[in-house]
């Protein structure tokens, strides 16, 4: 509002005319809010694009993560099957043989 003040200031000492002044005023005024109107809209797009990438990325860090858990899963069933099958290749070795009766 200084700049009104100064306006007026102008118009008492007869450097402007009312109206000149008030063309000034409302110039000024349109510009400052267009600045703040586009400083505004810069830092939600900001906020936006940031938010996007976020996600982006913590969705590229979960698919990351699902493959690493599903290649363990395999791992470990494929190791627990190998283990089924020795165990039941050993077990008809490792019957015990009944001893004659006496």
């Amino acid at each position: 509002m200084l700049l009104r003040k100064h306006l007026a200031e102008g118009v008492a000492k007869g450097a402007l005319t009312e109206a000149q002044a008030d063309a000034k005023f409302a110039a000024w005024k349109a510009q400052r809010d267009e600045k703040i109107a586009a400083k505004k809209s810069g830092l939600k797009n900001e906020a936006i694009s940031k938010a996007q990438a976020a996600k982006k990325h913590e969705t590229e860090v979960n698919e990351a993560r699902a493959k690493a858990i599903a290649a363990k899963k395999a791992e470990a069933e494929a190791a627990a099957a190998k283990a089924a099958e020795e165990a039941a290749a050993e077990a008809p070795a490792a019957e015990p043989v009944e001893a004659p009766a006496e």
